[in-house]
């Protein structure tokens, strides 16, 4: 593409992954990076067995790489586990080593179970790639006998970052849990100050998905521990109190469209609530706000008193600690569903099978051809068809990027840096770049990861400088393999699934606004559809909820697909403004609801049905046409009522046109 200069440069699709995510220094993890690989080389020299050292701090780099939880109970789980998967991997590698066509029929076997594995979830993800990680080196390189020495020593290495891990866990056990909460209040803070501007949307993604991880370590910690434990308790109680404030928020953002900027006192006392979290205080003051008569301001200042109530408590009312969003099923039962899904699942089938493919061929290449030590082949197509760090195709690009930078450090390291006990200070060196490097993006962590196994692996078969370039030939083999039997032979990696994606979402936000303004039951002494209804509002707080994170799951399935080569990522941004028009409707559906809950007049049930109709059947044209076709909704109303918002978001999502569509569609 030509620049206004008359330059040519890359189009955006390709550059996207090279430009750094801001990110802070991760000072611990970078401290314990270090350690967990520099100590054990140093060990091993120091007991004259180098290659047993390299082997625990391989073991130390998997779990350095995998050790991305926030909550000391995640983080364990998140490093042991897939630790016993690498184990049973190496162990697999090391027994078919040397085999020829027995080692390529076993890792293409390992590469099916790893794929399916993969497609549960993001510990079993890391699980299914350190499976097959570990399968390939061990079938790579030679280890030390016995068989079961290889497993002990990376699972050694797997110890070593648990227990640096666990050094704080003593003084800091429920902190993480207290700071994520806390960073969810600022979240909540950012939104109402951003409340009127084009912000808005941007600050909402972030406290979607600040509010799902601070859910998901608190809930995960409570399928553990049954008992109402006072701090988990407390805290579940000042999280629950965020739900009627970010209820009342898509409120606040109208009034701000239309009266002009919140009171600076919301956020401000919002933040002051963070602190108290973070600090565990309880100095109980009421918020200071200016009286209003509109609905939104008074269900942003009954939220808010709420929310100062709950934080200052030193024991929740029992009703505060309710899991209203449901807490996590057993971890039995949710083993035997992921399990379930795994073996009927045709993703999950899918994505296995692609990547046996890949691996087959990689290893039969190796086979074939007699380049040795070219385990890295295989190495580089596991790495580039992980499912769960974007395209395919991104990273393919990126991981011959990444592996070429981190080849020019590791080249200058092996040429002039001499073997032995200068590989300590220079592992802890470049271990300690791993975190920082991984925080921006992926091809930065490729760079970093790239000449640490390469020094370990020098450690393990002594080829020094003569490692650099067969590693960049197979490399540059890995990624074309991806590529071509991965992607290029893959229906599916040209016409991306976004719009059935939105098209469910669509029918979910129908049916949420339905539920938002049911009647109350006869008999129940309701009246109207602010009423207090128990059971019908744990129900809209649930399928809120759900809604929310399934549009967040949209918007980075549309984030990958944008990564993608034209015609998939083309597709992905003409379809961009339907999935914001349908957050729009999702807000505007729980503004509404807000203001009838605080005085506003509920509206005509028939108009409440009209616009769920709308919804319906804009999701049900979404699923039968393969191209985006304007639809002029005809919803009338009372333009002055609650519901003139949301019927105007309806009518803006149905008139969307797409001429721009490739003929073909998504």
């Amino acid at each position: 593409m030509a620049s206004g200069t008359g330059r040519m440069v890359p189009p955006a699709w390709l550059t996207a992954g090279l430009r750094p995510e801001p990110a802070p220094v991760p000072w611990p993890a970078t401290v314990r990076a270090a350690l967990a690989l520099s100590l054990p080389l140093a060990v091993g020299l120091a007991l004259d067995r180098p290659a047993e050292g390299a082997l625990v701090s391989m073991g130390a780099l998997s779990g350095v790489i995998g050790d991305t939880a926030d909550a000391y109970r995640m983080r364990v789980f998140n490093i042991a586990v897939p630790q016993l998967f690498g184990a049973l991997g190496v162990t697999l590698g090391t027994l078919v080593f040397g085999h020829g066509w027995l080692a390529v029929a076993t890792l293409t076997l390992v590469a099916l179970v790893s794929g399916m594995i993969s497609s549960i979830g993001a510990v079993a993800s890391a699980s299914g790639l350190l499976l097959l990680l570990n399968a390939v080196v061990g079938a790579g390189l030679p280890m030390p006998d016995p068989w079961w020495k290889a497993p002990v020593l990376l699972g050694l290495g797997g110890i070593v970052v648990l227990a640096l891990t666990l050094l704080g866990w003593p003084l800091r056990r429920a902190a993480p849990e207290r700071a994520a909460v806390a960073a969810t209040y600022r979240t909540v803070a950012d939104l109402y100050e951003a409340a009127g501007s084009e912000a808005y949307q941007e600050k909402r993604h972030a406290v979607t998905g600040s509010l799902n991880q601070s859910y998901d370590l608190i809930l995960a910690r409570r399928t553990r521990q049954h008992g109402r434990t006072s701090s988990l308790a407390r805290l579940l109680a000042q999280l629950n109190v965020l739900i009627p404030l970010l209820e009342a928020a898509p409120a606040a953002d109208l009034r701000a469209r239309r009266h002009g900027p919140l009171p600076p006192a919301v956020a401000a006392t919002v933040r002051e609530l963070a602190d108290a979290v973070e600090h565990g205080r309880a100095e109980p003051a009421a918020p200071a706000l200016p009286p209003s008569d509109r609905p939104s301001d008074k269900a942003v200042a009954h939220a808010l008193r709420h929310a100062a109530t709950v934080v200052h408590e030193t024991e929740p009312h029992p009703h505060d600690v309710d899991d209203r969003l449901g807490r996590p099923a057993s971890l039995a039962v949710r083993a035997r569903r992921a399990t379930r899904t795994m073996l009927l699942s045709a993703p999950s089938w899918r994505y296995g099978l692609r990547l046996a493919l890949c691996i087959g061929l990689a290893q039969s290449l190796v086979s074939l051809i007699a380049v040795p030590r070219s385990y890295w082949v295989a190495l580089t197509v596991t790495f580039v068809m992980k499912p769960d760090f974007g395209s395919v195709f991104s990273r393919a690009v990126l991981r011959a990027v990444g592996t070429c930078l981190g080849l020019v450090s590791a080249a200058l390291v092996l040429a002039e840096v001499p073997r032995g006990w200068w590989d300590v200070p220079v592992m802890a060196v470049l271990a300690a770049l791993i975190p920082v490097f991984s925080a921006k993006g992926y091809a930065f962590q490729t760079a970093a990861v790239t000449p640490v196994i390469l020094l370990l692996s020098d450690a393990l078969n002594q080829q020094g400088f003569d490692l650099v370039l067969p590693r960049l030939y197979d490399s540059l083999i890995g990624c074309a393999i991806a590529l071509v039997a991965g992607y290029l032979l893959w229906p599916e990696s040209w016409h991306s699934r976004i719009g059935d994606r939105l098209a469910d979402a669509v029918a979910d936000a129908a049916a949420y606004v339905a539920l938002a303004f049911r009647p109350a039951a006869p008999g129940t002494g309701a009246s109207g559809a602010g009423a207090s209804r128990p059971g019908v509002d744990a129900a809209r707080l649930r399928a809120r909820r759900k809604l929310y994170r399934d549009l967040s799951a949209v918007r980075s399935e549309f984030q990958r697909a944008l990564t993608e080569p034209p015609p998939t990522g083309t597709r992905a941004a003409a379809w961009w403004p339907l999935a914001i028009a349908v957050e729009r409707i999702v807000d505007a559906t729980t503004a509404a609801r807000i203001r009838v809950a605080h005085g506003a007049p509920p509206p005509d049930p028939a108009e409440v049905a009209e616009v769920a109709r709308e919804l319906r059947e804009l999701a049900d044209g979404l699923r039968a046409t393969d191209v985006l076709v304007p639809v002029r909704a005809h919803l009338p109303g009372d333009e002055d009522g609650v519901l003139a918002p949301l019927r105007q978001e309806v009518r803006a999502a149905r008139a969307i046109a797409g001429p721009e569509l490739p003929p073909d569609g998504p």
